[in-house]
């Protein structure tokens, strides 16, 4: 292919980093006055790159089959690219909120998106790490974004340091991978291990999927995820939470489905066991937490257990349970940190458990909505989040994998205890002091599309359904 087709392949990728450097320059030269139209063009930049990903070619490759656009890369992408507009459009409102505006924001965003579309699309080890430190170097910055709050400058530390162990040992995974099986792409490595491999390349599967796990957050490199959702804004959390999730989640499926198809039996008790833990650590160790974004820390890492179950199928179903639970996930979330960034009392936020007390009497529209989210995320139907674990327990039972999906329903009913704990907090409790009314249109916007996403999921699924079917059979013909 020439030059010019494979910049045609990668056109989405292409508008978001230009944009970015022209937002920057921008920025530069305008000083901080021009924050919130840079958050605002920025939003329209990943508008026109959706856009361009839905109209993009169904499949295609480019430079020299490092990078692919297919259906399941389309599927990822489009998740990616709400996350990050919706986390983009709270963030003007947040940091407006404390007069901390700063161009900066909505650049390294965009960066960071760049590399989680260039990741999605990964179809060689080399693309794949390159689209995974671009997207890490710009998440290292925003975590620490708030430099003159303590926790912040923590939660970037900690991220830092804990991402470059991790990145060392995805490196020497794909060393000892490259080293075995003599190439770094996909579908390569898959030809050399059609018949089976040797222990060297089992040893690098370990490395790539441990690289891998402290990404999406699973047990036991799970440890930096309590620390960063407190310490970051709340924006910046929300954008960790569901951007970042995503992209780190559809990359796991790439990166193993695709090379390693005919070695399941070896990888897939690493990631059952990887799931198991996940998803019993989130349900018992958020029992007790204080904090509403430490306990949605857990929370998190208690879903992605959830998520690689549909891995560990290793089928189309499984692979289809997994994109349909991150679409509904993406939503859900981003109505959660919509409604703790409302929790603001006489200006200030206030992020504890005991703040939501009485909510429904002082606020019933927040309490609804903070509600209907903790129920969904438990799993109650008809709401979307009973049909995300439905998709992935019916995928991996039909895999053969009936005692990890038994320990995930289990896990589930724990899980039920504190998200209805706080539901009974707000509606049972003696009401704490009235939360400041939300204005915001960011909030509210995202609050009720959230709330719409979530309700009426169940009789509106069809396409989405349809779509996470066809990005599987994309990835997994």
């Amino acid at each position: 292919m020439t030059l010019q087709a494979d910049l045609l392949v990668l056109l989405p990728e292409l508008v978001l980093a230009v944009g970015a450097m022209a937002l920057l320059l921008t920025g530069a030269i305008g000083g901080e006055k021009t924050a919130p139209i840079i958050s605002w063009a920025a939003i329209v930049l990943l508008a026109v790159s959706g856009a361009l990903t839905v109209l993009g070619p169904v499949h295609a490759t480019a430079f020299h089959d490092a990078f692919v656009a297919d259906g399941f890369s389309r599927f990822a992408k489009i998740l990616i690219l709400i996350g990050a507009a919706l986390s983009i459009l709270l963030a003007d409102e947040f940091f407006a909120g404390i007069k901390l505006s700063r161009f900066e924001l909505p650049v390294l965003m965009l960066i960071a998106t760049l590399g989680m579309m260039l990741m999605v699309s990964s179809a060689s080890f080399l693309s794949l790490y390159m689209g995974l430190e671009l997207q890490s170097l710009a998440l290292y910055v925003l975590a620490a974004f708030n430099r003159d709050h303590l926790r912040s400058t923590e939660a970037g530390l900690k991220y830092f340091v804990l991402g470059a162990l991790s990145s060392g040992m995805l490196l020497y995974g794909i060393s000892l991978i490259y080293g075995f099986t003599g190439s770094t792409e996909f579908s390569a490595i898959a030809t050399v291990t059609h018949g089976g491999a040797g222990l060297g390349v089992i040893f690098g599967i370990v490395f790539l999927i441990a690289g891998l796990a402290f990404k999406v957050s699973a047990v036991p490199f799970h440890m930096w995820t309590p620390d960063v959702y407190e310490g970051a804004p709340t924006p910046i959390t929300a954008y960790f939470a569901t951007a970042a999730k995503v992209a780190a989640l559809c990359l796991f499926l790439r990166a193993i489905l695709t090379p390693f198809p005919d070695l399941i039996h070896q990888w897939r008790q690493i990631i059952i066991f990887l799931s198991v833990l996940s998803m019993a650590l989130g349900a018992f160790a958020a029992l007790g937490q204080k904090n509403i974004k430490r306990l949605m820390a857990y929370s998190s890492i208690g879903h992605m257990g959830y998520a690689l179950l549909g891995l560990a199928a290793g089928t189309a179903l499984g692979a289809r349970g997994v994109l349909i639970y991150l679409a509904i996930y993406v939503f859900t979330n981003l109505g959660v940190f919509a409604a703790i960034q409302a929790m603001r009392r006489n200006g200030k936020a206030v992020e504890s458990i005991g703040d939501l007390a009485g909510l429904s009497r002082t606020n019933p529209w927040l309490a609804f909505v903070f509600a209907l989210m903790f129920v969904s995320l438990a799993g109650v139907p008809p709401l979307a989040g009973f049909v995300a674990k439905w998709y992935v327990f019916v995928a991996a039972i039909q895999a053969g994998l009936v005692i990890p999906s038994v320990l995930g329903v289990l896990s589930s009913v724990v899980a039920l205890v504190y998200y209805l704990r706080l539901v009974k907090i707000m509606y049972f409790d003696e009401p704490a002091e009235a939360f400041d009314p939300v204005d915001g249109f960011g909030s509210k916007a995202v609050l009720l599309l959230s709330s719409i996403a979530v309700l009426l999921f169940i009789v509106a699924a069809s396409p989405v359904i349809t779509a996470a079917d066809a990005a599987a059979k994309a990835l997994l013909p």
